[in-house]
């Protein structure tokens, strides 16, 4: 009976963590729209309740990478309206997942273009 109970327990528990797939769908959509900030404050809401959940942690590292990109690549832009939100954003997607190689390549090219225009990196 204990074994039982413990059992149930635990599969209770993993599916309080499961991630429900509309909110990422949700937010996917977010995204496509360009609507970053409500993407990121519903994945965001959700990662406060299961920090631990790595498929919401990379959801939020991808929401912040596609938000700085979306700046990055901007040519509408000039360079002091893209390169602060991008870096900021690459810096966020690296607070979910520290060794994205994406956000890091272009922190350091944001970094190298703020020091050939002799200007301090935000």
């Amino acid at each position: 009976m204990l074994v039982r109970l413990f059992i149930s327990g635990i599969l209770a528990a993993a599916l309080l963590l499961a991630i429900d797939p509309k909110l990422l769908k949700d937010a996917e959509a977010k995204i496509n729209e360009k609507k970053f900030d409500e993407a990121i404050a519903m994945l965001y809401a959700a990662y406060k309740a299961t920090p631990k959940d790595p498929i919401l942690v990379q959801a939020l590292a991808n929401a912040h990478l596609k938000y700085g990109d979306a700046f990055m690549y901007d040519g509408t832009l000039n360079a002091t309206q893209k390169y602060p939100v991008a870096i900021r954003q690459y810096r966020e997607a690296l607070v979910y997942d520290k060794t994205n190689p994406i956000a890091k390549k272009n922190i350091e090219k944001i970094e190298a273009i703020y020091r050939s225009m002799g200007k301090p990196v935000p």
